[in-house]
């Protein structure tokens, strides 16, 4: 028996499947993943989702496991190996919004404990269950969206527009928009705690 996904699932990726299954539209609390996820985001932008997942592990090397605070401190020496690193993508402004995201990361972490009680108050503690009809009744953004992207922007984000925030509430869970025919719609599995 065929399972049914959202229609943007790649069934030929392993790993797309894995990330439709397990990680997209389940809640995140993880401050690490939060992270890593949000740099994800703003990496893909103008990409496709399947380079981004197939350069994953390499983004973890790369940027030591999404340590913010190391991130924070890289220096321009850190920077020409990651331009020249193939596993990740060699964009020099998203290499830069990597670093300035974990100073901002590590400002709002020091203000209010750090992403999960700032991106979950925006709902309330509580996913935002979409019934979708399918994939493409979904939209790039929302006013939700749009009142996120602007508040991480003034805190000092980079690569934070509405289209990036609303995939990335989608990554995390803060929003559900799993397809009415998904075998997920309105569901969520269980989420490992390590998110690997």
């Amino acid at each position: 028996m065929t399972i049914a996904r959202c229609a943007w699932v790649n069934l030929a990726n392993p790993l797309y499947v894995r990330y439709h299954d397990e990680e997209w539209g389940v809640p995140c609390h993880d401050e690490t993943q939060l992270f890593e996820l949000l740099n994800l985001e703003g990496a893909q932008a103008g990409l496709s989702w399947s380079t981004i997942l197939n350069k994953r592990e390499s983004y973890r090397e790369a940027f030591d496991q999404w340590d913010a605070e190391k991130i924070a401190r890289y220096d321009t020496q850190k920077v020409a190996a990651l331009l020249a690193n193939p596993g990740i993508v060699r964009n020099r402004l998203k290499v830069a919004a990597t670093i300035t995201n974990a100073q901002a990361y590590l400002r709002l972490r020091d203000e209010i404990g750090g992403l999960d009680p700032f991106l979950w108050a925006y709902v309330d503690g509580k996913p935002i269950l979409n019934t979708r009809e399918s994939t493409w009744d979904t939209p790039a953004k929302t006013e939700l969206s749009d009142r996120l992207s602007k508040d991480l922007a003034k805190r000092g984000f980079k690569f934070v527009g509405s289209t990036i925030v609303y995939a990335y509430m989608q990554a995390i869970g803060m929003v559900n928009d799993h397809a009415r025919d998904c075998h997920l719609h309105k569901t969520s599995p269980k989420k490992k705690q390590t998110g690997r």
